[in-house]
């Protein structure tokens, strides 16, 4: 990126991750951002790299400022703090055009503040470093009640979790087997310059991210995106050819297209958001599938179900998003500790309404991308305990339930299949 665009870049930046710290979802905030298209791409790598980085960064800004800056400003040091972290030896770069962005701020009258704060921060960086060293929140880039909550539930894992929560995100690919198979479609990667390495019969994770454009066969279907650990769903739930299926909270698609690759079904997919209904056609009609797509709250049966009871259920509920974090930097920094019991709620009512519709003999995947056991375990439990006609089946080496921790090759989810006794 050549100097001006990085100014540039840095300003389109620093509006989005003001807006975020003022409470905004960060997809909307780039959404609404008025900036070129071609800058797009650096503009959400500083935003969604700043946001990782920013229980550091903000910690950095404690210890360099004598009081909290303005939104804007904050804003942009907290993208310029994450470059001088990500590129040590543009250090120069950096600064010069963080101050070039604050010329077009507030009438410029931020650019001293923002050239002496940065040149501070490098030439004061191990001092910084030992600092944040001692705080959580800097080390570890997590609120400390979320840190809290995941000491507890993962005592040894917990730094683990919270160290992957900060990295950038694979990009695995889920070959589409009614087209091709992963190793053929491994091959024709190769070919196309794009390495990667086979995770299972139908998964691909690539070295290094690309835009869909550039793989092979993706507007004719052969291959999705979709994280590993969403793919562990569609074979949990073990649907046979012919069988009814509903896909309780299904967009953008991707476990809809799965289950539909695997057999040929009678599926019902639904979703509350009516913008988002659509992108599940949409999916389906690039893979080549077809569905039943209607936007409806899948807690309200009443206003959807035609009364005919479905073999098949996947629960695909809303949760914390605890599990996907490095995808969506702001939930950890959006969400508060009392989200968690509203989410729980939310929950217990989706999967108490969804059993009506389940046919005796049938089976419900429970399935949520939260590392937090209320969402999760406990959850289940409670379920269970409400419901003598559900049967707790195995999912993971005959474990009742399977929590996935997010690591290099798959974010964090949970699942629990049941089975409800005729």
């Amino acid at each position: 990126m050549s100097a001006a665009p990085l100014a540039i870049a840095l300003t389109g930046a620093a509006g989005v991750i003001a807006e975020v710290i003022g409470g905004r979802a960060l997809d909307d905030a780039l959404a609404a951002a008025a900036f070129d298209a071609t800058l797009r791409p650096a503009v959400q790598d500083l935003a969604y790299g700043a946001l990782r980085r920013y229980g550091r960064s903000d910690f950095y800004l404690s210890q360099l400022m004598a009081r909290p800056p303005a939104a804007a400003l904050r804003g942009l040091l907290l993208a310029a703090l994450y470059r001088l972290a990500e590129r040590p030896e543009d250090a120069h770069t950096t600064v010069d055009q963080a101050v070039t962005a604050a010329a077009s701020m507030a009438r410029g009258k931020y650019k001293a503040v923002v050239n002496a704060v940065l040149r501070n921060a490098i030439r004061r960086a191990d001092q910084l470093e030992s600092a944040a060293a001692a705080s959580d929140e800097a080390r570890w880039q997590h609120p400390r009640w979320w840190l809290d909550a995941l000491r507890a539930a993962y005592p040894d894992d917990w730094t683990a979790i919270a160290a992957s929560g900060n990295e950038r995100p694979p990009m695995t690919l889920r070959v589409n087997r009614r087209q091709a198979g992963a190793a053929a479609y491994l091959e024709d990667l190769t070919a196309a310059g794009i390495a990667g390495r086979l995770l299972d019969d139908a998964a691909i994770r690539l070295d290094r991210p690309v835009g869909v454009d550039r793989l092979p066969g993706f507007a004719d279907g052969q291959v999705s995106v979709q994280d590993w650990g969403a793919q562990r769903a569609a074979p949990l739930l073990d649907a046979r050819p012919g069988m009814r299926v509903l896909d309780a909270c299904a967009a953008p698609g991707g476990k809809t297209a799965h289950l539909l690759e695997l057999a040929d079904l009678d599926l019902l997919a639904l979703d509350v958001d009516a913008a988002r209904a659509v992108r599940i056609g949409d999916n389906m009609k690039r893979l080549g599938l077809s569905a039943t797509v209607t936007a409806a709250d899948c807690g309200d049966p009443d206003a959807w179900w035609d009364g005919r009871p479905f073999e098949r259920i996947l629960a695909d509920v809303p949760c914390s998003a605890s599990g996907v974090v490095r995808r969506h930097p702001d939930i950890k920094w959006l969400r508060r500790a009392g989200d968690i019991e509203g989410f729980a709620v939310r929950q217990r009512n989706i999967i108490d309404a969804l059993w009506r519709v389940l046919a005796p003999g049938g089976k419900m995947l429970y399935a949520s991308c939260s590392l937090f056991p209320q969402e999760n375990g406990a959850q289940i439990d409670a379920f269970v305990a409400r419901h003598q006609d559900a049967q707790r089946l195995p999912t993971d080496e005959n474990k009742d339930e399977w929590q996935l921790l997010p690591n290099a090759d798959h974010d964090g989810f949970y699942y629990a299949l049941l089975a409800k006794r005729p």
